[in-house]
């Protein structure tokens, strides 16, 4: 896939200017609609989303990592992500109660998706 891709940062590609609030924007797989922004980390080399999937898969929130973000079309209230459904479906539980600044709370989602980005787990 893509070499050299910090997965905690938006890519310079994908649009974002810090504090665009993205809440409840819609957020477009590979293959289709996944759910809203339910919440937004702009932390330095902690940018994250989570993803509130409703029934998609259960009302389960997931996290996404900001490198997975390729484009953010803001007239449309759009995220696109460059990860399958099943890629999201499978991903690590997310745990709302752990705190965002816990580093602990992105270890699993650094050791899932850093594979798809050339293996490097920042």
């Amino acid at each position: 896939m893509s070499e050299g891709i910090n997965i905690w940062e938006f890519r310079d590609t994908a649009g974002h200017t810090a504090g665009t609030d993205l809440i409840g924007f819609h957020v477009e797989a590979t293959d289709g609609h996944i759910g809203k922004v339910d919440r937004l980390s702009e932390h330095v080399d902690a940018q994250y989303l989570v993803v509130d999937t409703g029934p998609w898969i259960f009302g389960r929130l997931v996290l996404l990592p900001a490198g997975t973000v390729v484009r953010i079309e803001l007239g449309e209230r759009k995220v696109y992500v460059d990860r399958s459904k099943d890629e999201i479906r499978n991903s690590p539980p997310y745990d709302p109660g752990t705190p965002e600044t816990v580093p602990a709370l992105r270890t699993p989602f650094a050791l899932y998706y850093s594979p798809f980005y050339g293996g490097r787990i920042p």
